[in-house]
């Protein structure tokens, strides 16, 4: 199973809706524009029309009554025929106007209507190909990544190979315990060095949509049990009590036990790391709603709110100058657990440390 079943590109197919949703609001935005334009163009004319109705009128009253007194009757009706006919030819103009202005609307509208399919087929053009050179860049940066990462990790097991070996013939004494602590160095550095390699291989993977999670029928207790015994040594040598509090009886969930795991030693080495000397971690592993819990909780200073979500994006870190790694784990864990149909999340208030939760279904 990988994280990209319910999708081959899920974050594609979440733009290509999302550019659907905008030429929607686009469309309809434009045509409220338009028909706004319209009545205040309909509105403007209708102003000009009565103050010409109003000109005219007036003119009119000022002939009436400047008309010679014997032959006003005669004259009036000449004058109202001539109105008429006046009157007749200024609405005739006003309708040919109307029907010539409703013809050049329709038109504009025809034009604009043939025009958008256009521009839109040439935009997804543009963006299909943009999308292929997208795929084979990464296409080949993926092979690249994979072929480099294999090398490096082979490299790097040479240097931790001649690291124990000059461990081994170390001499006895003071300068033997010095070349010791310099090989214990050398294979932490190596040991991070594999890990980060391991990270931004398993990046490319999410981002492909193939993260690879293969789950079984699993003990969590049992799980959490090996990475306790596991990180004891490093929590021991900064002074940090790690506890584990058990569920009891079997708390059985469908996992992929490696990266379950990875996500426990992602989740450990954090809390570690921001636990001060003297401090503890916790562990807990119990059922909440029918899903199985654990819960990871650390005596550090403390998270705000505001980023309670922040640290589970891609490289995130904790400040500006804070380089104790790329800030792949959190964003990757919550990749690992959500492929298993889980969720994660944190807790914390300001000097009370912090917990991180995550659940899986459990049977």
């Amino acid at each position: 199973m990988t994280r990209g079943d319910k999708g081959s590109n899920p974050e594609r197919a979440e733009t290509d809706e999302s550019l659907r949703d905008e030429r929607k609001k686009a469309d309809q935005s434009l045509l409220e524009k338009q028909e706004s334009l319209e009545r205040e163009a309909d509105v403007i004319v209708d102003h000009a029309r009565e103050i010409a109705d109003a000109v005219l009128s007036e003119a009119r009253d000022k002939a009436d009554h400047n008309l010679p007194g014997e032959s006003e009757l005669r004259t009036r009706e000449i004058v109202d025929e001539e109105r008429a006919l006046e009157d007749t030819a200024i609405q005739q103009e006003r309708t040919a106007a109307d029907e010539s202005l409703r013809l050049e609307r329709e038109e504009h509208a025809r034009v604009l209507h043939r025009l958008l399919p256009l521009e839109r087929e040439r935009t997804d053009r543009h963006l299909l190909t943009e999308r292929e050179r997208s795929d084979f860049a990464i296409s080949n940066r993926d092979d690249f990544l994979g072929i480099v990462s294999h090398d490096l990790r082979n490299l790097l097991q040479g240097i931790v190979a001649s690291a124990e070996l000059i461990s081994v013939r170390a001499p006895e004494g003071e300068d033997g315990k010095h070349v010791l602590v310099g090989t214990k160095r050398i294979e932490r550095y190596a040991a991070r060095m594999v890990r980060l390699i391991g990270d931004l291989v398993d990046v490319t993977s999410i981002d492909a949509g193939k993260l690879a999670v293969t789950p079984s029928r699993q003990d969590l207790n049992a799980l959490v049990a090996e990475a306790t015994e596991t990180f004891e040594p490093a929590a021991s040598a900064q002074g940090i009590s790690l506890l584990w509090e058990s569920a009891g009886s079997p708390v059985l969930a469908d996992l992929d036990h490696d990266r379950m795991m990875q996500v426990l030693a992602n989740l450990l080495t954090n809390a570690i790391k921001f636990t001060p000397d003297g401090g503890e971690v916790s562990i807990r592993v119990g059922r909440a709603e029918g899903e199985a819990l654990c819960r990871i909780s650390d005596t550090g200073p403390g998270i705000p709110g505001g980023m309670l979500e922040s640290v589970f994006e891609r490289f995130w870190q904790v400040g500006k100058n804070d380089r104790r790694g790329l800030g792949l784990g959190l964003y990757i864990s919550r990749c690992i657990v959500e492929a298993h149909g889980g969720s994660i999340w944190a807790e914390s208030r300001m000097g009370e440390g912090s917990s991180f939760n995550f659940t899986l279904p459990c049977s």
